[in-house]
């Protein structure tokens, strides 16, 4: 009998070479992220194990599995079994089926890895595993938006294709270098493939060489705008820390509007790039609505991120240079927002006119506010400081990394009860919660959150909070003074001082006060 081999849930059939081989699947794989394609049958790009447990011949506890290879086919079906769902592919170069493995062979798998068990037989040159995993240098997830529009028209379709398949093979795409997905935009727009599709170049050829044209309206807007939102989830294999990129080619000009969606990237933290190509002339201008779409969708208008090629023919020379931009990691201005990049720091009144239920009701306030970020070691951070005429650190920005960690601390902070000094508490939380984030990459928001008049003076550390580089928001409740209150804003004080009557209206301010942080936090990145 032949030996097992362990592999990884992620092994596809194009990874075996031999024609009939037994192989040993771990357990525990996780069944939304299999990849298979076709039933009974299955292309070879699909996952083993995943195969395996569609067809029934294993569960997820993992096991044995004769592998036979088998010739490519048309019309790989879809079919949900065993908890995953395969997918339809129109042709594929080889397929394998899947069997029991005898009982036997599972004993000889310890130990073993696909590496050292491949006979090295000399006809086939060992793969170097740089291709595998792609160009380092380029860390880049990009979805390609391509124009399937009556605009462009099934020839030049063809040719975009030829071009995106050029750009694709010169990115270095692999498990470490960078990860693509297209989307077509026309009338409605169609994800073609996801990040997490694929991660060889030729296996992204294959499937940009079976895309069809699809015809309609250049609907680029709402193409740009659904991509933003939809296409870059970890879910489909966006990576996090790695950029995202829209590249939107363009034959002509859109139909529709490009602004909100453009509005919408930027919020989501990918840059765009445009590809505009056989701008229009002259003549065509009175049929363009807005000449100026370009640099409403691009991630700045500083120039780098519009590119133009007069037309589709001879496009080779302009391959390089377009993918030399995509691999900029530096460049990448829009992949910071205000919902990864900034540190909020908390200023809790603990005075004795609160009262217990009340202190809660500001706990919630502030879970609320912090929900809307992304917490990580690498993203946003949140502080918390609970005073009366003392102050407690209740914990800083390194403590907790997690949102759940975070969301979990601010429920656990005690209620003090005291009195009320607001200007010792400004200055307390500058100096130690401030203090060791100072000169992170970044940007530093203070809410000073009270209900009542300060002892002390809250104009003076204020505004060294502000020289220190701290944009302060107040939000004030019931006896709070609205001197005090704007004493304490940042410029200009309208938009960052907040008051409510009663502590049940707080809930109503957050909203408004996260947008006031990303205006903020957009304004200054101009």
């Amino acid at each position: 009998s032949l030996a097992s081999t362990a592999i990884t849930c992620f092994t596809r059939g194009l990874d075996l070479r031999k024609g009939t081989e037994d192989v040993l699947c771990p357990a525990n794989c996780p069944l939304w992220q299999f990849y298979v394609f076709g039933d009974g049958i299955y292309a070879s790009l699909s996952s083993i194990c995943g195969a395996a447990i569609h067809r029934g011949v294993i569960t997820n506890a993992g096991g044995a599995v004769r592998v036979q290879t088998l010739p490519g086919q048309e019309n790989y079906p879809a079919v949900n079994a065993n908890g995953i769902q395969s997918q339809v592919l129109s042709r594929w170069a080889s397929s394998f089926s899947v069997i029991p493995a005898t009982k036997d062979t599972a004993l000889e798998a310890v130990g073993r890895s696909v590496s050292t068990a491949r006979p090295s037989t000399g006809k086939r040159p060992k793969k170097t595993l740089v291709k595998k995993a792609g160009n380092k240098d380029c860390k880049a997830d990009i979805a390609f938006l391509i124009d399937g529009s009556y605009n462009i028209g099934q020839r030049r379709f063809n040719l975009q294709k030829n071009f995106l398949g050029k750009v694709a093979v010169m990115l270095g795409i692999g498990i470490e270098g960078p990860h693509v997905g297209v989307v077509q935009a026309s009338e409605h727009p169609k994800i073609e493939f996801y990040l997490k599709n694929f991660t060889a170049a030729k296996e992204v050829l294959f499937a940009i060489k079976e895309l069809g044209f699809r015809g309609g309206n250049s609907n680029t807007g709402k193409a740009l705008k659904h991509t933003a939102q939809k296409f870059f989830s970890l879910e489909n294999g966006a990576r996090k820390g790695i950029p995202k990129i829209i590249v939107v080619f363009l034959d002509g000009w859109p139909s529709d509007d490009l602004e909100e969606a453009g509005i919408v990237a930027r919020e989501f933290g990918v840059n765009v790039f445009i590809v505009s190509v056989a701008k229009p002339t002259t003549e065509e201008l009175g049929m363009v609505q807005d000449i100026g779409f370009v640099d409403k969708a691009v991630c700045r208008t500083n120039g780098f991120f519009s590119y133009q090629m007069p037309t589709w023919f001879g496009t080779t020379k302009y391959v390089k240079p377009l993918v030399q931009k995509l691999c900029s990691h530096e460049q990448m201005l829009c992949s910071k927002t205000c919902y990864n990049s900034i540190n909020i720091g908390f200023l809790i009144d603990g005075s004795s006119s609160v009262g217990e239920s009340n202190f809660r009701l500001m706990l919630d306030f502030i879970s609320n506010i912090a929900k809307a970020f992304e917490i990580s070691d690498i993203g946003s951070k949140i502080a918390a400081v609970q005073f009366t005429y003392d102050q407690r650190t209740e914990f800083g920005f390194t403590d907790y990394v997690t949102k759940e960690k975070v969301l979990s601390a601010i429920r656990n902070i005690r209620y003090m009860s005291g009195g009320t000094a607001t200007g010792d508490a400004i200055s307390f939380t500058v100096r130690n919660v401030f203090g060791p984030v100072k000169d992170g990459p970044n940007k530093n928001f203070l809410i000073v959150l009270t209900d009542g008049q300060s002892y002390d003076d809250v104009r003076g550390p204020a505004a060294a909070a502000q020289k220190a580089g701290i944009t302060v928001f107040s939000v004030g409740v019931a006896w709070a003074p609205l001197d005090d209150l704007k004493d304490m804003a940042s410029e200009p004080r309208e938009s960052h001082t907040f008051f409510t009557r009663e502590f049940t209206g707080l809930e109503q301010m957050v909203p408004d006060i996260i947008r006031s942080i990303c205006k903020d936090f957009l304004d200054s990145k101009q």
